[in-house]
């Protein structure tokens, strides 16, 4: 740790050979960086844990900000003196790239607990001394505001000090935790009206750096929004409005204009494939039906892989972005989307509800939806291997359920008409007074004469 501060040290041009701490801030500037310093209100806290130990032990207490700036120094009077023969003392900058590895500086840079002893300093002016300091860091945003410091002459050392250091940097962060509580609940008492106001409306009460104190409805934002601009766009894509309250932020959403999708009705289990766009029949050719079941079944495709599903290895993929650029000029750039080639519609495909059906081992609502083969004159290749599919698992289904209503209707298919096995299990299934039993026996008998 030592060594890797040194490095970063003499790679600032720090001279080991240095004797102060460059003064950056006058006297009569320090009284304002204090009053607006978040750690402001932590100096009783820090004063009542560290103070004591360090005048009993000639040492002093130092807080300084982020950038290393020694805002106070307090503790045993003939240390101070000596420490500001060193600059060690108010308004000094005790960075690295500024004074060298040091208790402070390096604590910074490595945004943890540290002490620096004796030669460990850089700088050989500082080899008298021992220092432990510990960052302490904001509990809303999580970033380092300062460092908490105690620091003497190596001759009363204590191997303790880093610990009582980073003890009393937690008390502070905890102080200030218990602090923003404190004001998110003020925020919420004297703003919740605002947020009840929006009747439903999605929005948030924010704190001033954009933490969410309170959101409707549950779960609609992250811990924190972004509040550098009166506009903000959310994960989801939204845009969000910000209208600044006294203490923080109202977040609105507002409510955003539907935009109504349209709804693709595709009818493919039919002798010939129909086509419905929002309650208006669309003509259909075989081909542009073929695209429509592929974008159905697989989403997203490129002209190069639609090529391949429809026509197989010798498809190409110009014949295709013809057939595509026609079939959208039918259905609109609404419906039929480029880039990939998708679909942008909502899909009820009589096809998907077989399937659909299937799943919720609802055979007879499967049996009725499944009025034939999927596109029956086609030959494309995504078409071909769907049908299989999906004729195949409507009749395992049928056969294993025995459902003598669900088996009939299905042998009223093309797929099912010439199914001897279905034909003989639905024989022995209906009633020896259903009428349907004397259809079944019969085109069981010519299927058994043809063979």
């Amino acid at each position: 740790m030592i060594s890797a501060s040194w490095q970063r040290s003499l790679a600032a041009n720090v001279d080991p050979d240095l004797h102060t701490a460059p003064t950056v801030f006058a006297a009569d500037e320090l009284s304002d960086l204090r009053e607006r310093h978040p750690l402001h209100p932590m100096l009783p806290l820090l004063r009542e844990t560290l103070l004591g130990f360090a005048e009993e032990a000639g040492h002093i207490m130092i807080v300084a900000d982020a950038q290393g700036h020694i805002l106070w120094c307090e503790g045993s009077k003939g240390t101070r003196g000596h420490a500001e023969d060193v600059g060690l003392a108010e308004g000094t900058l005790w960075s690295e790239d500024a004074a060298g590895t040091n208790g402070m500086g390096t604590a910074l840079a490595l945004n943890s607990p540290v002490t620096v002893h004796s030669a460990e300093h850089l700088v050989r002016t500082y080899h008298h001394w021992t220092c432990a300091a510990s960052p302490i860091r904001d509990p809303d945003t999580g970033t380092t505001i300062g460092v908490v410091d105690l620091s003497g002459p190596i001759e009363t050392v204590h191997p303790s000090m880093v610990a009582l250091v980073s003890a009393s940097a937690r008390l502070a962060e905890l102080d200030m935790l218990t602090r923003m509580h404190a004001q998110d609940e003020e925020l919420r008492s004297r703003n919740m009206r605002h947020l009840i106001a929006l009747r439903g409306e999605p929005g948030a009460l924010l704190s001033q750096t954009g933490r969410v104190v309170a959101v409707e409805p549950y779960g609609l934002l992250s811990s924190r929004v972004d509040v550098s601009a009166d506009r903000v766009e959310l994960p989801d894509g939204r845009e969000a409005v910000l209208e600044p309250l006294s203490d923080g932020y109202l977040l609105r959403i507002p409510r955003q204009r539907l935009v109504r999708r349209s709804v693709l009705s595709l009818s493919f289990l039919l002798p010939e494939p129909k086509v419905v766009l929002d309650g208006r029949e669309v003509p259909i050719s075989l081909r542009h039906a073929e695209i429509l079941c592929a974008l159905t079944l697989q989403g997203r495709l490129t002209a190069d892989q639609l090529a391949l599903r429809l026509y197989g290895e010798r498809g190409n993929p110009t014949t295709v972005r013809s057939e595509l650029h026609r079939l959208r000029a039918q259905l609109g750039p609404d419906v039929l989307a480029t880039r990939p080639y998708r679909l942008t519609a909502d899909v009820e495909a009589d096809f998907l509800a077989v399937r659909a059906a299937l799943k919720a081992a609802d055979l007879p609502l499967a049996a009725s939806r499944y009025r034939g083969s999927l596109l029956r004159r086609s030959e494309a290749p995504v078409v071909l291997a769907e049908r299989d599919d999906l004729a195949t698992s409507v009749r395992k289904a049928l056969l294993q359920r025995g459902d003598g209503n669900a088996l009939w209707t299905f042998t009223q298919t093309d797929s099912g008409e010439h199914d001897v096995e279905a034909l003989e299990q639905l024989v022995k299934l209906l009633a020896p007074d259903d009428v349907r039993l004397a259809l079944a026996t019969a085109r069981l008998r010519r299927l058994g004469q043809d063979d």
